[in-house]
């Protein structure tokens, strides 16, 4: 039997995008670094971050919600607070209603990630919880730049 591939750090250049993020205090654990889940926490900060600030995401009044359905991260080096962030982006695959974003946190200036995982959002109608027929165009917009070639 065949094991698959050990995954291994990107380089930047596998980002289409890169979001800035700050450590906090609270984010290292009684080891001095960032507690595994907190990765998925910024995981989650970086694409919400993104989508707002491109238009396409209103958490307060918006018709439309990302629910998370699945996540997975790899971990490859520490990063602890406090130390600034820098967040790489790329949409995997888009559906009519679900995207597959993958994420990468690379410490300020570093060229390889110290870990990077996926997150996978179904989009919904904020009142039915029901799945969307289709994302509206401002996400389209916003998830094309997020696309690498």
């Amino acid at each position: 039997m065949n094991s698959p591939a050990r995954p291994a750090p990107e380089p930047r250049s596998a980002y289409a995008r890169f979001e800035p993020l700050s450590t906090r205090w609270m984010d290292n654990d009684i080891y001095g670094h960032l507690n595994n889940v907190v990765y998925y926490s910024l995981f989650d900060t970086a694409v919400n971050q993104y989508l707002i600030g491109a238009g396409a995401l209103d958490i307060h009044a918006g018709t439309v919600i990302g629910l998370v359905v699945e996540t997975q991260c790899n971990y490859f080096d520490a990063l602890a607070f406090p130390q600034r962030i820098e967040a790489g982006l790329r949409v995997a695959k888009q559906g009519a209603s679900s995207v597959r974003y993958e994420i990468a946190l690379f410490a300020e200036g570093a060229e390889l990630c110290a870990a990077r995982g996926h997150f996978v959002h179904v989009y919904v109608d904020r009142q039915t919880r029901r799945p969307v027929s289709a994302l509206p165009p401002e996400f389209v917009r916003a998830l094309q730049t997020l696309q690498k070639d």
